[in-house]
């Protein structure tokens, strides 16, 4: 049997798989709920006209990449915006080949406008909002793999069960918008480099797929947001300092690499225009600065109680347990911190919505240690009522629910 069928026959689907399966289809239907009392606004109809020309066709403006301009902060919204609408319309025109000429969507010679798709295309609501509920189920799907892989099912479970039922990210996959996808490939970068960071341990010939798929994650980071890019990169070295002993000299190497191959990716996201992707370095897009705003911010509102009250609980626990102060919860708690401190200086941005996910992890690995304790089944009762407390004002704030 190949490598590539002994992976799909090692694969399960059991008992956890399937309740981590339950949990993302409940933030799902939440997405699904919220979008089905939506209406098209604004800038719904940016993303579609500026998603769609970066896929059919070229501004209409001379030296501009869209009617929107050339845009600076993340060009991947734009194209998962728009590729769902580009893919209908071409659908739609097939499907023009077996219609009556007066029924047809797209008549001969003619264009479609964003604004005339509306009426064309029963859906276009949720096709615009697809790709961002998908990007959130591969958020939680990232954080449900990490969590239970370093601290077990109880610990996957809590971190999971709190992703699901927060409102700030679900706000941030029923529109379309660079965050959820920025905090995709934050996430998933800072721990791919911990994982290239344990394969330096290991044979060279273990290394190359990872740094493979550093590139590749890095690559969304950038064109999610091109200050995701530092950021991450940044993290990613720190922790990789940390876990390559032995071997640091080659960590900053990897991801200098690993950064070239991003913005490669980024280049190709803007169709290789040379023009365009000058522009991002030409903008202020990529300035961050320090804040503590964001943390008054999030951890002062009602919707966020319950990760408001596991966050303050898990750090106690981990000033107090001897036993959760490693690394596998120390880098999350790092990363967290430094993300939530962070604010945009040249292009609107949440950064503290990227450190959501490094939140959750930390919470997940210190109440799994506290589990385990002489006191554990106090401990599941009371991370249980946190994650009902959280579920209860998340339902709450759904539109139309209450």
């Amino acid at each position: 049997m190949t490598p590539r069928f002994g992976m799909l026959r090692r694969f399960r689907f059991n008992r956890p798989q399937q309740i981590a399966a339950g949990l993302l289809a409940i933030f799902l239907l939440q997405g699904f709920w919220i979008t089905s009392r939506q209406t098209l606004t604004d800038q719904d109809y940016r993303y579609a006209r500026c998603g769609r020309e970066t896929w059919e066709k070229p501004s209409p403006l001379a030296g501009y990449y869209t009617s929107c301009g050339n845009i600076h902060d993340g060009i991947l919204a734009y194209r998962l915006a728009g590729l769902p609408l580009t893919l209908n319309l071409l659908a739609e025109r097939g499907m023009d080949r077996f219609r009556k000429p007066e029924d047809r969507v797209v008549q001969t010679g003619g264009e479609l406008s964003t604004w005339e798709l509306r009426h064309q295309m029963t859906h276009i609501l949720l096709l615009l909002r697809l790709p961002f509920l998908g990007a959130g189920c591969v958020l939680g799907g990232c954080i449900w793999w990490v969590t239970r892989r370093l601290y077990g099912n109880l610990g996957g479970y809590t971190a999971l069960a709190l992703y699901c039922f927060c409102p700030a990210v679900l706000r941030a996959c029923v529109s379309p918008n660079p965050e959820i996808l920025a905090a995709l490939g934050v996430y998933g970068g800072v721990y791919t480099s911990i994982g290239v960071a344990h394969a330096m341990h290991g044979p060279r010939r273990k290394w190359r797929p990872r740094i493979a798929l550093l590139t590749v994650i890095f690559g969304v980071a950038a064109a999610a947001h091109i200050a995701a890019l530092p950021a991450t990169a940044l993290l990613g070295l720190v922790l990789m300092l940390w876990v390559a002993e032995g071997h640091r000299s080659q960590a900053l190497p990897v991801l200098v690499l690993a950064s070239a191959g991003a913005l490669l990716l980024v280049f190709a996201c803007y169709g290789f225009s040379p023009d365009a992707f000058s522009y991002v370095f030409r903008s202020a897009a990529g300035f961050l600065w320090f804040s503590p705003d964001a943390f008054k911010r999030f951890f002062g509102t009602l919707a966020e109680a319950g990760m408001a009250v596991a966050a303050g609980s898990g750090v106690l626990l981990y000033l107090g347990l001897r036993k959760s102060r490693y690394f596998g919860n120390t880098a999350p708690l790092f990363c967290a911190l430094v993300l939530m401190a962070l604010i945009m200086t040249g292009a609107p941005g949440t950064p503290w919505l990227w450190s959501i996910p490094f939140w959750l992890t930390f919470v997940g690995g210190v109440f799994a240690d506290a589990y385990e304790g002489p006191r554990g089944r106090l401990a599941m009762g009371a991370a249980g009522a946190v994650i009902v407390l959280q579920a209860v004002v998340c339902l709450m704030s759904l539109p139309g629910l209450v």
